[in-house]
């Protein structure tokens, strides 16, 4: 498993955006011995869902609710937004396909406001509940993005104030660095690969179904985030831990 460096020194930041002292994962008691790994999706699961911002982005344009999520259901494998989260196209290639998109269904969007739309905000608990398992459990992130990530110099749509979040993970898959993407298989298998372990001693949490329909197929315990307060008592009853 890869070594996590700086874990310390951005320790003092988790328990601010944590909202306070975080708990060592030394008090967990009861631990599973099925599940060995923890799986987490990044926007909607440790951040805020980017749905909301697409949706105060509808209304504040005059457009219909949720064209955005139907323009990205479109051709799901290969319209503008699978190809930018696979780098297979660059910002402008992505901006003139999305908006391309959108006129197809008679709207006109900004593909660069709609981009801005996934900068979401920290969820505390959360990232305590990361910072808890840390130790006990093999972590990984799984993220569709469209820029990789670096935990000292921040880019594309991840603010720096989640740099100590991303050293909390053992591995980070990133759809723009291995290209491939939820909920193709293939990116499960990578994460699997990388942390050592089977599909059955995962468990996943994601806010998208779609996203969590194919990692259940190949064995994974799979929790669907709508609510994150009720996501962490399904996940307390998985592991048999207390995460707050």
């Amino acid at each position: 498993m890869k070594a996590v460096h700086g874990y310390q020194r951005g320790y003092d930041r988790l328990e601010a955006l944590s909202g306070g002292p975080m708990r060592p994962s030394a008090t967990l008691h009861g631990v599973s011995s099925t599940i060995q790994a923890v799986l987490w999706d990044f926007g909607g699961v440790i951040l805020s869902s980017p749905f909301e911002a697409f949706a105060r982005y509808e209304t504040d344009n005059g457009l219909p609710a949720d064209l955005i999520r139907t323009i990205n259901k479109t051709n799901p494998d290969d319209n503008a937004w699978a190809k930018f989260e696979r780098s297979d196209v660059s910002v402008a290639g992505f901006c003139a396909l999305f908006e391309a998109e959108a006129a197809a269904l008679g709207h006109t969007v900004d593909a660069q406001q709609i981009l801005a739309c996934l900068r979401g905000e920290v969820r505390p608990r959360m990232v305590e509940a990361i910072a808890r398992l840390r130790g006990t459990y093999a972590l990984a992130m799984l993220t569709n993005n469209i820029a990789p990530m670096d935990a000292d110099q921040m880019s594309g749509h991840v603010g720096p104030d989640t740099a100590p979040i991303l050293e909390l993970f053992d591995e980070i898959i990133e759809s723009s660095k291995v290209g491939v993407r939820k909920p193709e298989p293939r990116f499960y298998e990578i994460a699997c690969e990388r942390l050592g372990v089977e599909p059955a001693q995962c468990v996943f949490l994601d806010d998208l179904g779609i996203n969590l329909k194919p990692a259940r197929a190949m064995g994974m315990t799979t929790i669907k985030v709508v609510d994150p307060d009720v996501a962490l008592t399904e996940l307390e009853t998985v592991l048999g831990v207390e995460l707050r």
